[in-house]
C-alpha cells in the first residue's frame, strides 16, 4: 500500500503537505494541492483510519438502533444517516430491534460489546428504568419525541402539530368522520399523533368517536387494509383516514379499492413519513413528510459533540415537517 512518503516523492513536497491535503487543511498552495491529489490517484492511497481514530481515542464506529429496516421510513433513514456519519469517517453498525421492548432491551445492553464510540436510537416501547441497561460511557441520540423522559439528546418532529395539521387538512375538505389508524397500546409516537387527531377534531367541533380509532400492533400494509376493512363494517364508516405511517395508508388504498370506494371523493386518505411509495401510487398518497436527511444529520451532529464534550448539557430539537398534498385528498365534495 501506498505511504504518505510515497505520495510525497512523486509529488515533489513534503510529508506534512500531504498530510495537510489528505486531512482537509484549507491553507495548502494552490499548485501543491493539485500535484498532491494527482499524485493521490497515481498512487491510490488511502488513508488509516484505525489509525487515525485511535490517534483520536475513536474506535471509527456508531450504532445505529432501528426498529424494523423492512418499514421504508427506517430503511431511507438508515441511508441518511450513513452518509452524514461518512463525513465524520464514522463506519456505522446497524441493529433491528422489531420494535419490541424486549428487543430494544437486549440491544442496548449489547452495545457495551461492541467498539463503538456512540449510539443513535429509534425506540418504540422502552421505558426510562430501560436506558439503566445500557454500558456506562456510551452516548446516545434518540431519534423520535417519547415519553421517556431521560437527560439525553434528542431529534425528531412535533408529532402533536403534524397529526393536527393533517387533520386540520381533512376537515378543510369538509369531511366530518375522520378515523384514525394506528393507534398503538406502547408506541410513543403513536401516542402523540392520536393527541394530534383528537386535538383537531376538538378544535373542529366534531365529535370524537372512538369507533373510528383503529389500533394497529404493526404498520404494515395489511394491518392498514384490516384496519380499514373493520372500519367499513361500521354503521356509519368513515369518509376520511388519517394513518399514522405511509404503510398502513397503501392498505387503506387496497381495502377501498376493493369495496369500490373512489379516492379521495368516497374517502380521503392521509399517511404519515413521505415514503418513496406514496408519491408513485395511484392516486398518490397526501402525507406528513418529517425533513429525514434534517433528522439524520442532527443526529449524527448531537453524537458527534456528545462524543467530543460528554459533560454538556443534553439538547433536544425538533426538525422541520410539510404537509405533502397529493391526489389522495384531491378535490373533492365533502362528507
Amino acid at each position: 500500500m501506498a505511504t504518505l512518503k510515497d505520495v510525497a516523492a512523486l509529488a515533489g513536497v513534503s510529508v506534512k503537505t500531504v498530510s495537510n491535503v489528505v486531512n482537509g487543511y484549507a491553507f495548502v498552495r494552490p499548485e501543491n494541492r493539485r500535484r498532491v491529489e494527482e499524485a493521490l490517484l497515481t498512487t491510490g492511497y488511502r488513508p488509516n483510519l484505525g489509525a487515525r481514530n485511535l490517534r483520536r481515542g475513536r474506535t471509527g464506529f456508531l450504532a445505529l438502533v432501528l426498529p424494523e429496516l423492512v418499514v421504508p421510513y427506517f430503511a431511507e433513514l438508515a441511508g441518511l444517516v450513513l452518509q452524514a456519519a461518512q463525513a465524520h469517517e464514522w463506519n456505522v453498525l446497524i441493529e433491528q430491534t422489531r420494535g419490541t421492548r424486549e428487543g430494544e432491551r437486549a440491544t442496548l445492553a449489547s452495545l457495551g460489546t461492541h467498539l463503538i464510540d456512540g449510539a443513535i436510537v429509534s425506540p418504540e416501547a422502552l421505558e426510562a428504568r430501560d436506558f439503566g441497561e445500557l454500558a456506562p460511557g456510551i452516548p446516545v441520540v434518540v431519534l423520535g419525541e417519547h415519553s421517556v423522559d431521560l437527560p439525553l439528546d434528542r431529534v425528531g418532529i412535533d408529532n402533536v402539530r403534524a397529526a393536527e395539521e393533517a387533520v386540520r387538512h381533512l376537515v378543510s375538505l369538509g369531511r366530518t368522520r375522520i378515523a384514525a389508524i394506528g393507534a398503538h397500546p406502547y408506541r410513543g409516537t403513536a401516542a402523540q399523533r392520536l393527541r394530534g387527531y383528537r386535538s383537531a377534531l376538538a378544535a373542529a367541533g366534531l365529535p370524537l368517536r372512538d369507533e373510528l380509532v383503529a389500533t394497529a400492533l404493526n404498520y404494515h400494509r395489511r394491518d392498514g387494509a384490516a384496519a380499514m376493512a373493520e372500519l367499513l363494517a361500521l354503521p356509519e364508516p368513515p369518509d376520511a383516514v388519517f394513518c399514522f405511517n405511509d404503510l398502513l395508508a397503501v392498505g387503506v388504498l387496497r381495502t377501498a379499492a376493493e369495496r369500490g370506494l373512489r379516492v379521495p371523493e368516497d374517502v380521503a386518505v392521509v399517511g404519515f413519513d413521505n415514503n418513496e411509495e406514496g408519491g408513485y401510487n395511484r392516486p398518490s398518497l397526501t402525507t406528513v413528510a418529517p425533513d429525514k436527511a434534517a433528522i439524520a444529520h442532527t443526529a449524527v451532529d448531537l453524537l458527534r459533540r456528545r462524543v467530543e464534550t460528554a459533560d454538556r448539557p443534553p439538547e433536544r430539537v425538533q426538525t422541520p415537517f410539510r404537509l405533502e398534498v397529493r391526489e389522495s385528498t384531491g378535490p373533492a365534495s365533502g362528507g
